[in-house]
């Protein structure tokens, strides 16, 4: 058991460190924005339990069920108390002692109750990012607890026929109440039907000391749970606010130039000057597709370049610093650059030579909304 508390430690502190960073809010493709809310949840499954022994398969099944109670503290992170139970087996197929003995076959079932703690990491979430929406979600989770385990009669029947019962390796036979600590890992499945209501697929596997099914085996001794069931939220998990459209942002006008007194002399006549103009790309999370309520600032940065054959465009893109990494951020904002200078290159065919590409990731923030900040900004001069 010192392994599985070794692993279940380090799992913890992998889980605690990687779910720190996990998003907890998630914009939809209408501008809808999401806060992920801590809450409550519970489980109720059913399913069957096969112990491992040296019964055959069939013999070795069991029913099973399981109730849970769980807290998600973050779109990754969970803990869940825990209660599994109802029967365990054991038994022989064709045992022989030695060769010549007459094959010994006998199974038996007793019951338990297994209450414990399980610590969840949702993969989906972790990796792919939070959305409420999502239909499909993949946990991972380890636990620990302890096995009551009880009524032990018909092995007891079983040993009162038996002459030595250590030919039958039942050095470890018990009787009354026995409660053992044990370790557990899995994986769940929810497909979520409704807001609050997901459809659940769990697979869990047991271990225990050699003592469990009353025979020595010289190692622990296991059971493994299917069970299908349904995880109801026990309150909000998250929070829709209707989010409008960016407002196009309009430089300020450059202050008009100071007048001098000069000599009425005779002066040949300026060049009327040619504002700069600047358009800003909005994108949504994670995403570097052009929508179509932006296209109309590439025409006008487009139609800009063709009235001035002398002008030459920056094109910059970038990132928002509130969610995702260094990495991924440098390279959406590289990507939101790149496909703004594609599109005025083979859509509208302005020269290469008159677009200069660069990008900032996330380490510069030109708004101080962190949502307005998936964004090109083109500035033509």
């Amino acid at each position: 058991m010192k392994s599985i508390k070794t692993f279940l430690a380090a799992s913890l502190l992998a889980a605690g460190t990687m779910t720190a960073a996990a998003q907890a809010t998630y914009t939809d493709q209408e501008g809808n924005d999401y806060q992920f809310k801590k809450h409550l949840f519970l489980d109720l499954q059913a399913g069957g339990q096969y112990t491992l022994g040296e019964g055959k398969f069939g013999d070795m099944l069991s029913p099973n069920f399981q109730i849970g109670l769980g807290y998600q503290f973050s779109p990754a992170f969970t803990m869940r108390l825990q209660a599994n139970g109802l029967q365990s087996r054991g038994g022989w197929s064709g045992f022989r002692d030695k060769v010549g003995d007459a094959p010994f076959t006998a199974k038996y079932k007793f019951n338990y109750v297994a209450p414990g703690v399980d610590f969840m990491l949702n993969l989906s979430n972790l990796f792919c990012g939070w959305n409420p929406n999502r239909v499909l979600n993949v946990t991972a989770f380890l636990g620990a607890g302890v096995n009551v385990a009880y009524g032990n009669d018909e092995v007891q029947d079983i040993a009162a026929n038996l002459q030595n019962l250590n030919k039958y390796n039942l050095e470890y036979l018990w009787d009354g109440t026995k409660a053992r600590p044990f370790g557990r890992g899995g994986v769940d499945v929810s497909i979520r039907v409704s807001k609050n209501v997901s459809i659940m697929l769990e697979g869990n596997a047991n271990v225990l000391t050699d003592k469990y099914n009353s025979k020595k085996a010289g190692n622990s001794d296991w059971y493994f749970n299917a069970l299908a069931g349904v995880r109801i939220n026990l309150g909000k998990s998250h929070t829709k606010r209707q989010k409008p459209q960016p407002v196009e942002e309009t430089p300020a006008p450059a202050p008009a130039p100071v007048q001098e007194y000069v000599a009425p002399v005779e002066q040949p006549k300026a060049e009327p000057k040619i504002e700069d103009i600047r358009r800003d790309v909005f994108f949504l999370i994670n995403s570097k597709t052009i929508r179509t309520q932006e296209q109309h600032k590439i025409q006008e940065i487009v139609d800009f370049l063709q009235n001035n054959p002398e002008a030459k465009v920056e094109v910059t893109g970038y990132a928002d610093a509130g969610t995702g990494n260094n990495t991924i951020n440098d390279r959406l904002a590289k990507q939101r650059a790149q496909v703004v200078t594609k599109a005025l290159v083979e859509k509208y065919g302005i020269a290469k030579e008159r677009i200069s590409t660069d990008s900032k990731g996330a380490r510069v923030q030109p708004f101080a909304e962190n949502n307005k900040n998936r964004v090109t900004i083109m500035i033509a001069k």
